[in-house]
């Protein structure tokens, strides 16, 4: 079984709400284990800590925007943006090794198939290439940090 056979169970199981899948040949075993709660809880974390009420308190409620119309804006805004998600679960890497510079940064121009990032999953690491072609506008997730399958990594503005 290679890493593509892999990538497309992880997906596949991560999809499917199946909670557990074991496979055993006499060459390996592999356990995969979707946990609902961190899918779910992801998204979650990230709206919370934007921030909402950005108006100083000194504005006349009159020129104040609602809260909702403001977040309306902000999707408008991001629509035009292409999102990379991860493609596996493991471990985000923005840097080839620690004493390396990181792949992309904010304001890089990338094209289809340049490598944004690794994720480790398995201890194998596995290079993510853009499938788009534009500039880096946001990285959504820190360095070091685990990512689930079909997390936002970054926004990208199409050229």
């Amino acid at each position: 079984m290679d890493i593509k056979e892999i990538q497309n169970l992880i997906k596949f199981v991560a999809k499917s709400g199946v909670s557990e899948v074991k496979i055993e040949n006499p060459d390996f075993k592999l356990t995969i284990k979707n946990k609902a709660e961190y899918v779910t809880a992801a998204p979650v974390a990230v709206q919370a800590t934007q921030p909402v009420a950005a108006i100083p308190a000194a504005v006349p409620p009159a020129t104040q925007v609602p809260a909702t119309e403001q977040k309306a804006n902000q999707e408008v805004d991001e629509s035009k943006y292409i999102t990379i998600k991860a493609p596996i679960i493991g471990t985000f890497y923005r840097r080839p090794a620690p004493d390396k510079p990181p792949y992309v940064e904010v304001g890089d121009t990338i094209k289809e198939g340049d490598v944004v990032c690794i994720i480790e999953a398995m201890k194998l690491f596995n290079e993510i290439e853009s499938e788009v072609s534009g500039k880096i506008v946001k990285i959504l997730v820190e360095d070091a940090t685990p990512v689930e399958f079909d997390q936002p990594l970054f926004l990208v503005e199409p050229i």
